[in-house]
């Protein structure tokens, strides 16, 4: 049984480690209400831009729409710069290894362009091509970012040093419910004809002209799903925190239960043991 002085030390150790998560829980709960701000306001900004583009995939003769034989993927993972949030980035990379394996993806043929400490710490273990450009950008993630990220990724598309881009990061669903996903990115998937989600209509007027639209529209609709992802990643990072720390907090509450019926049952001991001493002290003068 451990002495009075453990048991006391470790229970101060917990208290501090206590206060600690349910300060962090706080301070997640307040930075998911903004972080979930941004993915509410973006939504169905988002979602129009990507109708109207399926609306007139038919229409636009551009290169963002060919699709060729794939020699090289690039895939954006999207993870956070910190820890402390569960299974937060463990599950982006359970999925980007799960995609890798049933893609067969080539370490020699796929490029990795991490957003995020984490996910550049995990690919730099691994043989993939990094492009380690724009991980540092995840704190304070803006538009100018993702348009930063468009045109490096639109450059190298063009170029055809790249055949297929795609993004894994963590969909938002709520506090407790967070949804790896993979999305195509590039090149631009054009509405399956049995796909009842979409009214797709031909029927536009262009003014000025096709050309100016596609120029227009395309680059726009995808930085705008650059920094969806990214947004949505951080709502759900902050979630997936909040619901770690608030976890933890009731097992160190747990914890300090059993820690304290320790220190009393060994401080009960440590006294009954005096006693007896006392007593058996006590005996032994008296004969």
């Amino acid at each position: 049984m451990p002495n009075i002085k453990e048991v006391k030390n470790r229970i101060g150790s917990v208290k501090s480690t206590q206060q600690l998560t349910k300060a962090m829980k706080m301070v997640a709960a307040a930075k998911l209400k903004k972080a979930q701000d941004k993915v509410t306001e973006l939504r169905p900004y988002s979602n129009k831009l990507n109708e109207i583009l399926s609306n007139l995939s038919g229409s636009i003769n551009n290169k963002l729409f060919e699709k060729r034989e794939v020699n090289n993927t690039l895939i954006i993972v999207v993870a956070s710069d910190k820890g402390l949030c569960g299974s937060f980035n463990s599950n982006v990379f359970k999925l980007f290894n799960s995609t890798a394996e049933e893609k067969n993806l080539k370490s020699h043929s796929t490029i990795i362009m991490p957003i995020g400490k984490k996910a550049n710490d995990f690919f730099k273990k691994k043989n993939f091509k990094i492009i380690d450009e724009f991980w540092t950008t995840l704190n304070g993630f803006s538009y100018s970012d993702a348009s930063k990220i468009f045109d490096y990724v639109h450059t190298q598309y063009i170029n055809n040093n790249i055949d297929q881009v795609h993004i894994i990061y963590n969909e938002f669903k709520n506090v407790a419910v967070q949804k790896s996903v993979i999305e195509k990115f590039l090149p631009i998937e054009e509405p399956s004809s049995d796909d009842q989600s979409s009214s797709i209509n031909n029927n536009y007027l262009f003014e000025p002209n096709k050309s100016d639209i596609a120029n227009s529209l395309i680059p726009q609709t995808l930085k705008t799903q650059i920094l969806k992802s990214v947004f949505e990643s951080n709502a759900s990072e902050q979630g997936s925190r909040m619901t770690a720390m608030s976890q933890a907090t009731d097992n160190a509450g747990e914890l300090l239960k059993e820690l304290k019926l320790t220190y009393n049952r060994t401080r009960q001991a440590a006294i009954t043991k005096e006693i007896l001493e006392i007593v058996g002290g006590a005996e032994a003068l008296n004969q």
